[in-house]
């Protein structure tokens, strides 16, 4: 953060991405909500531009949308994301806004009070691809709620999902400008034809936003119910106290939010902490959980 907060093109921070991938883990996400905490009092106690920080979920239906309306919920504004992103690889080939499921991310995202965006996008499943997407996420369909996407990706890796080269594989031995043999420098050549099936779609596209100066915040929209835990799925119960630096967890205590009541609601994790910064009886989570205060990336976006 002190070194990308310099650049005035700097977008956004994401707190981690991809940190919760089954509805099994869900217990790490005050972890991440409490990184979004931390890093949002970082930036203000060193008073840094007010850059977003938020978080970058992997699209799992399990955990939709208990995650989304989690790091958004409560009274508290220091504790809530500032956005919440969503890599999304539902669409393939030349599915549709009913068929690929984007209908329903939409229904999720109606009314949310924190800016949503989709993070990663362009399923390979299908060859070549279309991305026919855009003309939902950027048109009349999702462009008044969701606040654009970005393409997964923009140099050709490993994975094959690059939209441009700067040449052939090599060995990494023999240049070491190249990164797992390919190379990062040099002039840039469109891989085809998905460049040219992205910038045909993009041509077709005029999506419209707000102006900061005309943009006037709704007192209607107010902060999602933080989701309750239910059995077999979702762990946290409601808006738990957040975790901090050096605190220890519970474990009968977290372990009890994932047991339902006899009413089907589960019961509530105890918050009292013990001298030293530890909740009694605890084991101590090291590394604030896959290292998500160490998680930072900048993104930015390239003029």
């Amino acid at each position: 953060m002190d070194e990308f907060q310099k650049y005035d093109n700097t977008a956004l921070f994401f707190v981690g991405n991809e940190v919760l991938t089954t509805a099994e883990v869900s217990n790490a996400a005050p972890y991440v909500k409490a990184a979004v905490r931390d890093m949002k009092a970082y930036r203000d106690s060193k008073e840094y531009r007010k850059i977003p920080i938020g978080y970058s979920a992997a699209d799992v239906p399990g955990l939709r949308p208990m995650l989304q309306n989690y790091l958004a919920c409560g009274d508290d504004d220091v504790e809530r994301a500032e956005f919440y992103a969503l890599n999304v690889y539902e669409w393939c080939g030349d599915s549709s806004y009913e068929g690929s499921g984007y209908s329903e991310l939409q229904k999720n995202a109606t009314g949310y009070n924190i800016p949503i965006f989709v993070s990663e996008t362009g399923c390979r499943v299908a060859r070549p691809r279309l991305f026919s997407d855009q003309a939902a996420i950027l048109g009349p369909d999702m462009m008044n709620t969701w606040s654009g996407t970005i393409v997964y990706e923009w140099i050709q890796e490993e994975n094959d999902y690059g939209l441009i080269s700067y040449g052939p594989k090599v060995d990494p031995k023999v240049s070491t400008a190249a990164l797992d043999g390919f190379p990062r420098s040099g002039t840039p050549m469109t891989v085809s034809p998905d460049y040219e099936n992205l910038k045909s779609q993009w041509a077709t596209l005029s999506p419209t936003g707000v102006k900061l100066s005309d943009y006037s915040p709704s007192a209607s929209i107010s902060p999602p119910a933080c989701p309750t835990s239910t059995s077999g799925g979702w762990i946290v119960n409601g808006n738990a106290a957040l975790p901090s630096v050096g605190e220890t967890l519970d474990s009968a205590a977290m372990a009890s939010v994932a047991m339902p009541t006899s009413t089907g609601s589960a019961s509530q994790p105890s918050a009292s902490l013990t001298g030293g910064g530890t909740v009694a009886g605890g084991k101590e989570i090291t590394g604030m959980c896959l290292g998500l205060l160490g998680v930072m990336l900048g993104v930015v976006t390239w003029l």
